[in-house]
């Protein structure tokens, strides 16, 4: 497949972000083709990249992980390897479930979830000693207005 996408492949991607076990033959119905050619689609579109995994959304709530916060971590290095050894540290947290590195004054802005505030707080002492923290703030959320963890679709321009 081509870089290249057309309407049908971002109708595909649609219906497969809203829902990812969609039967090959429901996506091809809901697309508009049969089912071989829809299945060779998709194929194609994991293959070049577009489509990079499947996977369960869980709530985090459910499962006892009452607290989401975020923390903002400003590191006394920019240095490549100061970095690539702080992300190093980050992804072997559990409890880090996004990282961001941001330009300005902030380097990483870090989601974590944890199922009470005590778990957390222990968290952000280990996050203080890790590797070129110089400091972290951290604010608890309230509530989400928004999670939307889908690509917008209906805006890609057509190529």
């Amino acid at each position: 497949m081509s870089a290249r996408i057309d309407a049908i492949d971002r109708k595909i991607l649609k219906e497969l972000q809203e829902d990812g076990r969609i039967t090959n033959v429901e996506l091809a119905r809901r697309v508009g083709i049969s089912a071989p050619p829809c299945l060779r689609r998709v194929r194609a579109l994991e293959e070049a990249g577009y489509i990079k995994g499947y996977r369960g959304l869980l709530d985090e709530k459910l499962l006892g992980f009452e607290v989401t916060v975020f923390a903002m971590v400003h590191l006394s290095s920019q240095a490549d390897s100061d970095l690539a050894e702080f992300e190093r540290f980050v992804r072997a947290q559990p409890l880090v479930r996004e990282c961001w590195m941001l330009s300005g004054e902030i380097d990483f802005i870090l989601k974590c979830v944890a199922p009470d505030l005590k778990t957390f707080q222990a968290f952000v002492t280990e996050l203080t000693t890790a590797p070129h923290v110089r400091n972290v703030k951290t604010s608890l959320t309230l509530r989400n207005s928004k999670d939307a963890a889908m690509v917008p679709t209906e805006t890609l321009a057509p190529t």
